[in-house]
């Protein structure tokens, strides 16, 4: 299964996808992100300064009002 990245405190989000066979990163730092094939993130800093710095080319998922289910979902639908 493919690597996903998962902010640090989206702790569910990645029980979820490990129980679900895909390698999961803890996203503390922007390097974390590097190799991953998507990112799920909370949503609740982005854009807080106006600013859209890209780290990777990932597809980026943003968890925020969706369960464990529905952002493992959107991942699988994500990378095919």
């Amino acid at each position: 299964m493919a690597k996903v990245g998962v902010e640090q405190s989206l702790a569910n989000v990645q029980q979820a996808l490990r129980e679900r066979g895909h390698e999961v990163v803890e996203l503390k730092q922007e390097s974390d992100a590097a190799d991953c094939a998507c990112c799920v993130v909370t949503g609740l800093d982005s854009n807080i300064m106006g600013m859209h710095d890209t780290v990777t080319k990932a597809s980026v998922i943003e968890a925020n009002g969706l369960s464990a289910d529905e952002v493992c979902n959107l991942v699988e639908n994500r990378l095919g």
